[in-house]
């Protein structure tokens, strides 16, 4: 499995992911960004409004679980804010627009 070294996952986010039930680990985070089919698209509510934009998608692992994946892009790295199983109004979100 290939790694993204430009992917920065810090101590919280990661402590975030492993409370998931079942929980998330940086490997099926990197498995999603390969496994990504679609475009990625902005998150325009003001609550999770960034500088750069938060952007997100909505792919399997290799395992098949779906992941929505969100993310800030800056100076050429990705740094994740979360991921979580989408709910049914994200994945409609997600088949329409990305």
């Amino acid at each position: 499995m290939h790694e993204m070294p430009n992917l920065i996952t810090s101590e919280p986010i990661l402590t975030k992911l492993g409370g998931k039930n079942p929980p998330i680990n940086r490997t099926e985070v990197v498995q999603c960004f390969q496994n990504k089919s679609g475009k990625s698209l902005l998150d325009t509510r003001e609550k999770h409004a960034s500088n750069p934009p938060t952007q997100w998608f909505v792919a399997p692992t290799n395992a098949g679980r779906l992941l929505k994946v969100v993310y800030i892009l800056r100076d050429g790295k990705v740094f994740l804010r979360s991921a979580f199983e989408p709910n049914a109004d994200e994945l409609y979100i997600y088949k329409q627009y990305g």
